[in-house]
């Protein structure tokens, strides 16, 4: 095979790209990766990082396995050593790495040997990988030690060379991950004789390791495995290299690999070999399995199976059907596999022999799609991928309600048969044959259909009540029956499968679009999380605790389904935990799988928004979460539901901003309005005194005199402003209670006339105010103060001699009152921005003023529940609309 066959597609490449893109956000892994133990690595890793230590890079030695080899212990010397945390297991003290002190620490650089090494029980994780995708997710470079053997897609391999089946094993993603990989090479021999020497093992454990393990063609073998390993990486690398700068323009289209696994011992070895040969073509991997009618303990085999495809790094499926190689096919064409990866049957059954066995239709109907079988274990199942439900209703209640419905058809038949031929019966039989196809299985549908035919031999055709026949044509006619019943049960049966996928496809849609269209309806952290609760608990079964961060990133329970216990301090780290690294820990996890809570994170787009906990404690939950499908689904709605938090936090923030924009604006312009308005009469006060005092004992008094009147109005203009600002003060402190009681409009409306008579001497003033007029129930001190601004408003921007208007009317349950002057108007954007404080209009008049009085009017109407609003009049001028409510 050339080269160029062995290229990843783009969208590998991409995928590939993006995960390093992602790398630079996390710590760098480096993997010295060796075939065996006693080839240098940890020799290797120690020498290289004191060169580290040597560039002034901070080092630290979290674990570091000498085995009592003298040059490595020398390595050790001055380098800084993460003391060991100590674990009492079962009376023993065992020492295991340190997480928790060297996420404290920090370094720069960690030593992490011996990646595969399992830790003891009381460990937050059971494998130190996993320490060690922590460490690289919060931003420690680490390097690591690996022997070929641990790599989790080789350990059907390594167990074929040398006999010894690897227990302690490392997903191939991790090595896909580190930013490098060094390869520790040592030739066979030169190992077999440092093995001699004592430098691996101790001298009774060499002589046995001699003779087994390292045998020379064992050494051989994995070495190879060892260099093909490094080899396909560094391809992936120049690859990579390459299309980043537009070496190549184009790339083939790569091989897309699926893997069929079900409840048999071999689905295992098949994952494993779906895996090496993916990474041997750079190819992306499925796995997939057909529901179908197992037991509990199948499915949960088979499930398992899918676990540990995913755990490699495959995408799963669940898909239902009983033609297992026609779904496979139809599944595999869909998603554009070019290799479908099979179990080989061991043993052959009658049904095999009289219709093919699933593998020999497989290959028959995979035409261009290639089709790898591999040996299964003895013993096995046959190589069907399942993963079913158990039955509802038992089997052999199944066959007894297929006779039953056979005994109705037969029974009907005997009770028509005398006004009706044998064709019209036959009609009877095939609705019998597609009713139990549709209603039961298809096991009790075939039967239905072989009885079908000898019921109406025995009981229909002559001579009767025997199965002799003495027409020969009637032959034909059972077997065009025996057929057509058993056409009609497989198609009945397909549509009946094919319903229920459509069914719980719908119902899936259904559910995430009433989650997403209640979400975007809904506003408030409160009741979105409601929202989420309910929709979580009506879908998977579940109970469920949302944790939202505070503002110190401590997780606070903000929603919980009803009657759930309270999470006690390790459940609430383990929450922690989910929310600081982002990823999953719990049931069916693998952090801390035996907790029967499942912690999952809400990603939103700015990060982790809260930590959903779901108890599984309950069977049909456990059960829901367990299926790929179920899991995806969930994936969706946490989806929905952190961008609806994440949304909501950012509308309350951008709220927040407003706020504080707007007041810091209003600041800005009270501060710059008062400071003016201020200054003006203080200024005029100023120079009339110091002008007084100016002109002494010499002084005029007609120019005193005049002086001390611009003192005087000043002195009032500045008390007006002072008492227009206490009065605004007090109205928006929200404190304030109007004294409310019934008063006729015409006596607040004289004592505002009076107050301003000699302002209104050179305007004349039209009041119209029915007879009939209610009273109004209003704060009569507040009310005179509004018809004041609002006739001084009219007189100030009108020219002198035109009139002002003012009327009242009662309409349904409120009092308009109108005030309306003849001036020029103002233009439409300014209608409503009058209201505004310190806004003011120049119309051309010449009038001052504070831009207060119109906005102490609209105070006044809101406490007494109603409101102002400004209109040109249509005659010309401004017309200012009070409208009051009824009591």
């Amino acid at each position: 095979m050339s080269a160029a066959e062995h290229r990843p597609d783009p969208d590998r490449l991409l995928a590939y790209v993006q995960r390093q893109e992602d790398k630079k956000h996390g710590g760098r892994l480096r993997i010295f990766l060796g075939m065996a133990p006693g080839v240098g690595k940890t020799y290797s890793m120690l020498e290289a990082a004191r060169l580290k230590r040597a560039e002034g890079v901070t080092v630290l030695v979290g674990v570091a396995e000498t085995h009592g080899r003298t040059e490595t212990e020398a390595l050790l010397a001055g380098l800084d050593i993460l003391p060991r945390q100590r674990i009492d297991y079962r009376g023993h003290e065992l020492a295991e790495f340190d997480l928790d002190a060297a996420l404290a620490r920090h370094p720069e650089l960690l030593l992490v040997d011996e990646l595969a090494h399992t830790n003891a029980p009381g460990c937050r994780h059971d494998k130190r990988w996993k320490d060690v995708v922590e460490l690289l997710d919060n931003g420690i470079d680490v390097w690591s030690t690996l022997n070929v053997q641990h790599l989790e897609s080789l350990g059907d391999v390594v167990a074929q060379i040398t006999g010894v089946r690897v227990r302690e094993t490392v997903p191939d993603t991790l090595l896909e991950r580190a930013d490098s990989v060094v390869l520790v090479d040592l030739p066979p021999d030169d190992l077999r004789q440092r093995l001699k020497e004592g430098k691996v093992y101790l001298p009774q454990q060499a002589d046995w390791a001699s003779a087994n393990f390292f045998r020379q063609g064992n050494l051989m073998a994995l070495r190879e495995l060892a260099l093909r390993a490094t080899a396909l990486r560094a391809n992936t690398e120049v690859l990579v290299y390459r299309h980043g700068r537009s070496i190549q323009t184009t790339w083939p289209t790569s091989e897309r690999i699926l893997v069929c696994v079900g409840p048999s011992p071999s689905s295992a070895k098949l994952v494993r070999a779906a895996k090496r040969l993916a990474s041997e073509l750079h190819a992306p991997w499925l796995a997939l399995s057909i529901q179908s009618d197992l037991p509990q303990q199948a499915r949960d085999s088979a499930l398992r199976h899918l676990k540990l495809a995913e755990e490699l790094g495959a995408e799963t499926f669940v898909i239902s059907g009983v033609s297992v190689a026609s779904e496979i096919v139809a599944f595999a064409r869909q998603q554009n596999v070019t290799k479908i990866i099979v179990g080989k049957p061991v043993r052959r059954r009658l049904r095999d022999y009289v219709l093919g066995s699933p593998v020999d239709r497989l290959i028959r109907e995979s035409e261009e799609i290639d089709v790898h079988v591999i040996r299964g274990d003895a013993g096995a199942a046959a190589p069907a991928p399942v993963a079913g439900r158990p039955l509802a209703v038992p089997r052999w209640r199944q066959y007894l309600a297929a006779v039953g419905v056979l005994a109705l058809c037969t029974g009907f038949c005997l009770s028509i048969f005398p006004v009706l031929d044998l064709a019209n019966l036959i009609m009877v039989y095939m609705l019998g044959v597609m009713a139990v196809a549709i209603w039961l299985h298809r096991g009790p549908a075939i039967c239905t259909s072989v009885l079908s035919v000898v019921a109406f031999d025995f009981f229909f055709v002559p001579p009767r009540f025997s199965f002799a026949v003495s027409d020969v044509r009637h032959l034909i006619t059972f077997a065009v029956m025996f057929l057509v019943a058993m056409v009609m049960s497989s198609m009945a049966g397909k549509l009946k499968r094919q319903a229920d996928t459509a069914v719980s496809a719908g119902r899936q849609s259904a559910a995430l679009a009433a989650l997403g269209r209640e979400l975007v309806a809904m506003r408030g952290m409160d009741n979105l999380l409601a929202v989420a609760q309910r929709h979580l608990e009506d879908v998977f079964k579940v109970r469920v605790v949302f944790l939202l961060p505070d503002e110190a990133d401590a997780l606070l329970v903000r929603a919980k389904t009803p009657g759930t216990s309270a999470l006690h301090g390790k459940q609430l780290g383990m929450a922690q935990w989910v929310l600081t690294n982002g990823k999953a820990a719990g049931w069916g996890t693998q952090t801390l799988p035996d907790s029967e809570t499942l912690f999952l994170p809400l990603k939103g787009a700015g990060g982790v928004v809260g930590v959903v906990a779901l108890d599984a404690g309950q069977a049909e939950g456990k059960t829901r979460l367990a299926f790929p499908d179920q899991q995806r689904l969930l994936e969706a709605f946490l989806a929905q539901i952190a961008q609806a938090l994440e949304v909501d936090r950012l509308e309350e923030a951008a709220k927040s901003t407003l706020v504080a924009m707007e007041s810091e604006k209003l600041k800005t312009s009270l501060l710059s309005s008062v400071t003016h308005d201020f200054q003006t009469p203080l200024a005029a006060i100023s120079g009339s005194a110091e002008a007084i005092l100016v002109l002494g004992e010499h002084a005029v008094w007609s120019t005193v005199r005049s002086l001390a009147e611009n003192i005087h109005r000043e002195s009032e203009r500045l008390s007006r402003l002072v008492d227009n600002l206490l009065r605004l003060a007090k109205l928006e402190s929200g404190k304030f209670k109007p004294h409310l009681r019934p008063v006729p409009l015409e006596e607040v409306l004289g004592a505002a006339l009076t107050r301003l008579e000699p302002l209104l001497a050179g305007h004349p003033v039209d009041v119209d105010l029915p007879a009939d007029l209610p009273l109004v129930t209003v704060d009569e001190v507040l009310m005179e103060q509004l018809f004041v601004n609002l006739l001084e408003n009219a007189v100030k921007h009108t020219p002198a001699g035109t009139p002002v208007a003012i009327a009242a009317k009662v309409q349904k349950d409120r009092m308009l009152i109108q005030v309306t002057d003849r001036g020029a108007g103002l233009p439409a954007q300014e209608l409503e921005r009058i209201f505004e404080r310190f806004y003011r209009v120049n119309r051309g008049t010449g009038a001052d003023g504070y831009g207060l009085g119109l906005a102490i009017c609209r105070l006044i109407a809101k406490v007494h529940g109603g409101e102002i609003a400004a209109r040109n009049a249509p005659g010309g001028g401004l017309r200012l609309d009070v409208t009051l409510p009824l009591r």
